[in-house]
């Protein structure tokens, strides 16, 4: 065996640390810190995915200039395999490090379900074109971003608040001069700008961690049979120039190299399949007689795991589906607390474009981007959507239309997004103060941000609890002038359900669902 100061698989390593570090980077970055312009490409990730891009690209039957980057992924693996799984992919990384805390079972325990990538390929892809946009479901950077900003971040930054927080009331002083600068490095490099509360906070993090824990059954189990990213990059790899020679009859018993492969790639008569193998160059620095190696040389495509029954069965499902997914009531109807961001596309190709990361509801100054659960249907699904008790859309924020790494939310100057209409307000006048109550309330009308306020006030002559007639200013909406920002629903004082709802009624990106001008009829 011949000796290396270094390993090759050291390089690989330093790789997968310098990548995952820029992922960090940028996902920290991903933030509001007092600016309204975003200093990186923070959604970076997203773009090189040829996955997301394919599937947003078919789904909008155009091509998406933002996402063209994802070029440069398809061209690094027809030269050198998949060594985007290997080398550069943060889950990769991840599930590398999660693997040394497991004991997963034997060598191929799980050697059958490798075709059920390719399955999910073709769904995906056929479900974008035809309507059933499920990509964000299924890819592995929608899966760890999202389940990292609407979940991991939240809860480590309201871990460390509390820390910091028991040390500065509890602790002796002198430890306190440790703790406030540490706690001072920290808001100003690593913690967010404010703490952040998601509805699917729970769900996002048991999808993240189910494929942390899958590493139980399979190493890589995730990369080796469910990724249609890897799926994708299979099919690629298996026209790459970079290909790998195994060892020959003459290794006789010896199973070193097929013992360490993390991807199950090294075949009984030690040959490589170009399209499993991710050159996490493992095999090259530990096989005892030194047989295995790496050379370039004209691509020979192998056969892949998948049947043309898979196949006809993954595109038909794909296809079929969303027919039965049209006919829904909601199809015709969709929900009326269904707030999309601004300047976010019309439903169906905004739908078709989002591909569920959480970037933009990361980076929401107000916490009013939510994650949608059943709101949208099964294709909705953590897809993003103002809910205005929870949090409101600032107005002099344009971040999320920054961040969004498809265009399902388009990028709006500051004036445009001033003017986009995302939904219209009412007043429920069982439970609105000056209404209901005869109390005096200005609170919504306060906090309308519009230079003419949306919100605004008629006196009217009302008997309170009192039997006392008295001259009451009661709010009343402006609908031209509202953009649908739900701030009055967040400040309205009432516990429980506010008297200001807010609904998409009046949004501008649908004109199905415009507003009755004044003096209107309802009647055709």
């Amino acid at each position: 065996m011949r000796k290396r100061k270094v390993p090759l698989n050291f390089w690989r390593r330093l790789s997968q640390v310098l990548f995952f570090s820029v992922f960090l980077f940028l996902f920290i970055k991903t933030d509001y810190d007092g600016s309204d312009e975003l200093a990186y490409a923070v959604n970076i990730l997203f773009r090189i995915d040829p996955l997301l891009a394919a599937c947003a690209m078919l789904a909008g039957k155009l091509v998406i200039s933002l996402m063209l980057p994802a070029l440069v992924t398809v061209i690094l693996t027809l030269l050198l395999g998949r060594s985007f799984c290997g080398w550069f992919c943060p889950m990769g990384a991840l599930l590398d490090l999660v693997h040394r805390f497991f004991r997963p079972a034997a060598l191929g325990a799980a050697a059958g379900w490798r075709s059920i990538k390719y399955g999910l390929l073709v769904f995906v892809l056929a479900g974008a074109f035809s309507g059933l946009p499920v990509a964000g479901y299924v890819d592995p950077f929608s899966i760890l971003v999202r389940g990292l900003a609407v979940s991991v971040y939240p809860a480590a930054n309201k871990a460390a608040t509390a820390f910091f927080t028991f040390t500065y009331n509890r602790a002796p002083e002198w430890i306190n001069l440790v703790t406030e600068p540490a706690y001072a490095f920290l808001r100003h490099s690593v913690l967010p700008f404010s703490q952040k509360y998601y509805t699917l906070a729970l769900f996002s993090l048991f999808i993240l961690l189910t494929v942390f824990l899958l590493e139980k059954i399979e190493r890589r189990f995730f990369c080796r049979n469910i990724c249609p990213l890897g799926g994708l990059l299979s099919i690629l790899a298996n026209f790459a120039l970079l290909r790998g020679t195994g060892g020959t009859k003459k290794c006789g018993k010896c199973k070193v190299c097929r013992t360490i492969c993390r991807m199950d790639a090294i075949a009984e008569d030690r040959t490589i399949s170009a399209a499993d193998c991710n050159l996490c160059l493992d095999c090259v620095d530990l096989c005892p007689a030194d047989k295995i190696s790496f050379t370039f040389r004209p691509p020979a495509a192998g056969p892949l795991n998948f049947s043309r029954r898979a196949l006809l069965g993954s595109l038909a499902a794909g296809a079929v589906l969303p027919l039965f997914l049209g006919v829904r009531a909601s199809a015709k109807h969709p929900d009326p607390a269904l707030v999309r961001p601004p300047g976010a596309l019309p439903e169906d190709e905004f739908l078709g474009r989002c591909v569920r990361c959480g970037e933009c509801m990361k980076v929401c100054i107000g916490n009013g981007l939510q994650p949608t659960f059943l709101q949208a249907g099964l294709e909705g699904m953590f897809s993003p959507h103002l809910l205005a008790r929870t949090g409101y859309c600032e107005y002099n924020c344009t971040l999320c239309g920054q961040v969004c790494p498809s265009g399902a939310i388009a990028e709006l100057t500051l004036p445009e997004k001033q003017q986009a209409k995302m939904g219209n307000v009412s007043f429920d006048k069982n439970r609105c103060l000056p209404y209901a109550k005869a109390v005096p309330c200005i609170v919504c009308e306060e906090h309308c941000p519009t230079p003419d306020k949306a919100i605004k006030f008629r006196e009217a002559e009302v008997v309170n609890s009192s039997g006392e007639t008295v001259v009451m200013r009661q709010p009343y909406l402006v609908d031209e002038l509202c953009i649908g920002c739900g701030i009055c629903e967040y400040k309205c004082p009432l516990p429980g359900r506010a008297a200001v709802i807010l609904t998409s009624a009046g949004e501008s990106r649908n004109p199905d669902n415009s507003l009755p001008e004044a003096g209107s009829s309802f009647y055709p």
